[in-house]
């Protein structure tokens, strides 16, 4: 191959990334919106926390429970135009959200975007994974991000355009469903071609080989981080707005705006998780990002309006480094099974913050938003489970 040609292919491959990430970005941030609607939605149909759990539930759990099936499904049988299919069904979710009459229709267009995201995510980090040139952590950053400030501008977008406009305009955010349909019909057409290029060519691993009973524990412990990880931004994604509003008195808008802070945060941690990953290693950011963002979470329910904002920023990006790296990692504990890892740890993500989320309501029913966020500032002490995982030498020799 000449260079010209090396470099050509290279350009492909970034622009591949680029493209995953931006419909990550689109995906994610229709998924927002839904949470960021809920005071709007609790005001029009009445709802009481324990029915907006249920709601991030039906959403999440939908996601969680598909997700390490598609990875499965596609690591023995890919399927390119999966990806803008799985955008199909977030279209069909966001207008049934849009024109529901009811609460069980609510639930049902959550369920339909959690099916897209379920499609979505075990594919679309396999495709990042193939473009990265080996730049493993810095491609699955790339990936992510979008999906981070995707999350980010939900809220954003919530508050100046769902929240003003009515439940209708919810509807608008399907012209993003189809941007991204039109985005990964081309990423699955590169894809078909890297898998006909590609074919018969056999993967270089590097790393040794792990007894099972090791990899099996390594993987529960990494599953467990994710779980700390997801139920403590579960709390914040569902009820923060909840909690500043009752704590501080803020009108819905700069509810909002405070919960940006915290999702913008969680985008750079992603943004930097990975290529300190690559730099340094997925184990240091593991532990520096779980165990290191306790002092802050224990904080963060007791100082007023001014450091809450501070802290928000703080432990969006220290909590969210570490997903990059979890999934890298366990991604080369068990080579060749890339989309069910994928699948396994973005479904799991979503299926313990849908879990989460249900209990948690049920919990600020009954003692109060406040205690829910001084509960959950104890979680990150899992995070000393990081001690279980194999060590650099156990892997690279």
């Amino acid at each position: 191959m000449s260079l010209a040609q090396h470099d050509t292919h290279a350009q492909t491959a970034y622009l591949v990334i680029v493209g995953v990430s931006i419909c990550h970005f689109l995906n994610d941030v229709m998924q927002s919106v839904l949470a960021a609607s809920y005071p709007l939605l609790q005001a029009e149909f009445s709802l009481s926390f324990w029915q907006i759990g249920l709601m991030t539930f039906a959403f999440q759990v939908t996601a969680s429970l598909l997700q390490p099936v598609v990875g499965m499904v596609t690591d023995r049988r890919p399927f390119p135009q999966s990806l803008p299919i799985g955008m199909g069904s977030t279209f069909f979710g966001l207008i049934l959200l849009a024109q529901a009459q009811s609460y069980a229709a609510l639930l049902g267009g959550a369920m339909l975007i959690g099916i897209g995201s379920a499609v979505f995510h075990p594919e679309a980090s396999r495709v990042a994974r193939l473009a990265s040139g080996g730049r493993y952590g810095t491609a699955q950053s790339l990936f992510q991000v979008g999906g981070n400030f995707g999350t980010a501008a939900g809220p954003l977008l919530a508050a100046f355009i769902v929240v003003p406009m009515g439940r209708g305009s919810i509807a608008w955010f399907s012209v993003a469903a189809l941007l991204g349909m039109v985005i990964l019909w081309q990423v699955g057409a590169w894809y078909g071609r890297y898998r006909i290029a590609n074919a018969g060519r056999k993967p270089a691993i590097r790393m040794r080989s792990l007894p099972r009973h090791r990899v099996t524990t390594a993987i529960i412990v990494l599953a467990v981080l994710v779980f700390t990880k997801n139920i403590y931004t579960a709390s914040i994604g569902s009820y923060y707005t909840f909690f500043l509003i009752e704590r501080f008195s803020l009108s819905a808008q700069e509810a909002q705006l405070m919960l940006f802070l915290f999702l913008g945060g969680a985008a750079l941690g992603v943004v930097l998780g990975g290529p300190v990953g690559d730099r340094f290693g997925s184990l240091t950011v593991i532990w520096v990002s779980i165990l290191g963002v306790l002092p802050f979470t224990l904080a963060l329910p007791y100082v007023d309006l001014f450091w809450t904002a501070i802290l928000s920023v703080i432990i969006g990006v220290v909590i969210a480094s570490a997903f990059p790296a979890i999934v890298v990692f366990a991604q080369e504990l068990v080579p060749g099974r890339v989309g069910m890892i994928a699948g396994l740890f973005f479904g799991f993500a979503f299926g313990m913050g849908g879990i989460a989320a249900a209990v948690l309501g049920v919990v600020a029913d009954r003692y109060g938003i406040e205690f829910v966020y001084r509960l959950c500032s104890f979680l990150p002490l899992l995070g000393l489970l990081t001690v279980f995982l194999p060590r650099r030498k156990e892997l690279w020799g």
